[in-house]
């Protein structure tokens, strides 16, 4: 049946919407419509006798009946048959005959258009031939690497001149997308249809020669798994005929088993290193001595705690109130603590998210026993975080951090990965102490590894020789602790914010025993509160004769020694109930004293100066000492001085001879020496300058045996050299600290907490102390230092010797 035996070109006819598929002219289709629409224009076709176009929907607008949801081009055709369903459902049969083309909508109740016939252009038969060839060679091509094309089509393809008709079977053999298939279907250069359709064959025929070589190594690794497993499943049996042991077989099947529950929480490389080592050790002979070293890697890798983390949320409250649970005073370290783990409760709340927390690293600083590790030990327990320490006194070894490569004999995992391997969770405190003391040798650089260990960039993929695959430490919380910050490498205290923790003064001392020191010694010798006390008076006696220290570790072993000899006597004489250490008996249980500062003599002197000095375990009060001999003007220096002191006594010196000649210091004649001198000399009118040309100074600082150097003694040697030269006595309830330059001027120092708090027991009444220190550190100092001391802010050594000097 043709078109022409209907009607004539242009006309009007309903159209049917097919949702999925593009009909072809050449096809007989079964058309299921369930719609109205449909259902409306099939049923006007048929009572009117007429030809009706079947279109298909857009993508993403199916089941939509109007024409901007239909492509503009559709099969013109005739229904064969129709058939009611019991569904509600009707079945068309349509036969295509000619591509068509809506020219002009005319109604959507049911869709009907003005439809013409879809014509198509001229083209050059030899071009046409040509490219109908290459179409067939892609085609054949196609079929043989899938089912898309069988040989009946294919022989069709090759015996068919209808260059239409050829396009339209291959058209809709192919799995083309809509867009695609309406572009072919409405091109109208026989040329260019062709070409498009031979580059669509190109793509699928690439499309499934992948398919096919995926498939084929799908299907040999399938097979390589069958074949392991039925020959491992007869290797068992042979093992259990032959009575020999499996448990091998069932230690590595718990490898596997711990790793696959792992999975999920570690990285792909660590998880392909250990399933690679696994494998390998189910490989190799049980007998063999690599096989014992993957087991001992094995043992320690399953061992990390991926995905375990401690689920107690920061609460900074908590932290405050451990912190002032634990430790007394230290209101400037504990307040920084609390605002670092303010910030990080604030980033979880807020959903921002643990890495961004990652910021600084807290170091505690400062000398011993003023209690840097057991802060650490407080953050631990308000966490509710295990906690991880690490010595690094006198490591030098950088595999010690780092891991040892598995090559070498006895090797294991770094003391880091160690660390979180015992305290089984991936967010410990870990406390590195001792950073200043880290060595360095021809094994390695370890402050290399913690440069790496403590950058919050870095830490999440931190490399273990030993484990050969990253591991993630930024969720751990590192805390440093140090004794001089000058010791640690640059870059390394680049990476760290200091918190310096102090020395303490006699009242916190006393303080701290009676409320932490005592209890808690009480507490490991087993005896009550009840059995012992010590006086106030004593306690105090113990801290000022028998301990020379900043922190109070000394203190607690002399309070554990009392308490040793007080349990040896309650075990000893059974009638005792009750012993009180007082100052009359403490000779019976600490029978050696250790003066930590002497206190200041009560007369003034000449030539010898109280300075302040600050020591890796707190401050001290240095006296600096000076005479005066007959002789040309040089200058002598003792006390085991460094080369920054000596330079300090050099200047001080000719700023002290600048003096005398601006007449700013009065030298009295009569101590100038007369005889011994030339007849020129002894003629000559003497002058307050002859008094520095005719001594010899001799500079000496007490406790030779101690090494001592910095530059903050200037004008403490400054006042000594003038008072020797002058003949004037120094106040001995002065002590001084400051940089001096040749200009006269003084200069800020270090470490003015520690030398206010020596000076403080040392009953030093007044303090002279650079002006800048004085602007900037004064709020630093304890109350009851400022209370019991005065502290003048000098800016000049002319401010120094007024005050310094007794008028």
């Amino acid at each position: 049946m043709k078109l022409s035996d209907y009607t004539a070109f242009p006309t009007d006819i309903p159209i049917i919407v097919e949702d999925n598929l593009f009909l072809y002219p050449f096809m007989i289709s079964p058309l299921f419509l369930a719609d109205e629409e449909n259902i409306k224009a099939a049923n006007e076709a048929l009572d009117h006798n007429s030809l009706v176009m079947v279109c298909t929907a857009k993508v993403g607008d199916e089941h939509r009946r109007d024409f901007n949801a239909i492509y503009p081009a559709g099969v013109i055709g005739s229904i064969m048959r129709k058939v009611d369903l019991p569904d509600g459902r009707v079945k068309i049969l349509f036969q295509g005959m000619q591509k068509g083309t809506i020219l002009k909508e005319l109604s959507t109740a049911p869709l009907r258009a003005k439809v013409d016939v879809l014509r198509t252009q001229p083209a050059d038969a030899i071009k046409i031939e040509a490219t109908l060839s290459v179409l067939r060679e892609k085609v054949t091509l196609l079929g043989s690497l899938g089912g898309q094309f069988p040989p009946d089509l294919i022989k069709t393809i090759e015996e068919n001149n209808d260059v239409h008709r050829i396009c339209d079977l291959v058209a809709s053999s192919m799995r083309l997308k809509k867009e695609q298939a309406f572009s072919l279907f409405t091109e109208t250069n026989d040329e260019a249809h062709l070409l498009k359709l031979i580059d669509y064959v190109i793509e699928e025929i690439e499309s499934s020669r992948l398919k096919k070589e995926i498939k084929t190594k799908v299907h040999s690794q399938i097979e390589k798994v069958n074949k392991e497993y039925f020959l491992k499943e007869q290797l068992k049996q042979i093992q259990k005929e032959l009575g020999t042991d499996n448990q091998r077989e069932e230690e590595i099947e718990e490898y596997r088993k711990k790793l696959e529950a792992k999975k999920d929480h570690m990285e792909e490389d660590a998880y392909k290193e250990i399933k690679k080592q696994i494998d390998k050790l189910s490989r190799m002979h049980p007998d063999s001595a690599d096989a014992n070293l993957i087991q001992s890697y094995l043992d320690w890798v399953i061992e990390i705690p991926y995905g375990k983390l401690s689920k107690k949320a920061l609460d900074v409250l908590e932290v405050k109130s451990q912190l002032d649970k634990d430790h007394y005073s230290l209101e400037k370290p504990k307040e920084r603590i609390e605002e670092y783990f303010a910030v990080r409760e604030l980033l979880d709340k807020r959903g921002i998210g643990e890495k961004a927390a990652n910021g600084a690293i807290l170091c505690f600083s400062g000398p011993p026993g003023v209690g840097k590790t057991s802060l650490a030990n407080s953050i631990a327990k308000a966490l509710k975080r295990k906690l991880v320490r690490i010595a690094l006194g006198g490591l030098e070894d950088v595999n010690e951090l780092r891991g040892h490569r598995r090559t070498y004999i006895g090797a294991m995992p770094g003391r880091i990965v160690q660390g979180i391997i015992e305290a089984g969770e991936m967010n410990p405190v870990v406390v590195l102490d001792e950073i200043d003391k880290v060595a360095r040798s021809f094994r390695g650089d370890p402050t290399a590894v913690l440069l790496e260990v403590l950058d919050p960039e870095q830490n999440n993929k931190f490399r273990d020789y030993y484990l050969n695959f990253n591991i993630d430490l930024s969720k751990v919380i590192f805390i440093a602790t140090a004794n001089e910050v000058g010791s640690i490498p640059a870059p390394l205290r680049d990476r760290m914010e200091f918190i310096f923790v102090s020395s303490y003064t006699p009242q916190e001392k006393y303080e701290i025993a009676k409320k932490y020191l005592i209890p808690q010694e009480l507490k490991k010798h087993g005896l009550k509160n009840s059995e012992v006390s010590i006086s106030k008076p004593t306690l105090q006696l113990i801290i000022s004769n028998y301990t020379r220290e900043s922190g109070v570790r000394n203190l607690r072993r002399r309070i554990a020694d009392i308490l040793r000899k007080v349990a040896k006597q309650l075990l000893m004489d059974t009638s005792l109930e009750k012993l009180n250490i007082s100052n009359t008996n403490l000779k019976e249980y600490l029978p050696k004293t250790v003066f930590e500062i002497d206190e200041v003599d009560k007369e003034n002197s000449v030539g010898i100066v109280n300075g302040l000095a600050w020591t890796s375990v707190g401050g001290d009060v240095l006296k600096v000492e000076a005479i005066r001999i007959q002789g040309k003007g040089g200058i002598q220096i003792t006390g085991s001085l460094g080369d920054v002191m000596k330079e300090s006594a050099k200047i001080a010196l000719s700023v002290v001879k600048v003096l005398i000649d601006n007449q700013k210091i009065n030298v009295p004649l009569s101590i100038i020496p007369t005889t011994g001198l030339d007849k020129e000399e002894s003629a000559r009118k003497i002058e307050p300058s002859d008094v520095y040309r005719r001594y010899d100074l001799h500079i000496h600082v007490p406790e030779g045996a101690t090494p001592k150097d910095g530059p903050s003694a200037g004008i403490t040697m400054a006042t000594a050299i003038a008072s020797i030269l002058c003949n004037k006595k120094v106040k001995s309830d002065v002590a001084m600290t400051g940089e001096l330059t040749l200009t006269g001027k003084v200069l800020p120092i270090g470490g003015l907490k520690e030398k206010l708090i020596a000076a403080y027991k040392a009953k030093i009444k007044t303090a002279l102390i650079p002006k800048k220190n004085y602007e900037k550190d004064l709020d630093e100092i304890p109350d009851e230092v400022k209370e019991k001391m005065t502290i003048i802010p000098v800016s000049r050594i002319e401010e120094v010797l007024e005050f310094a000097l007794v008028k």
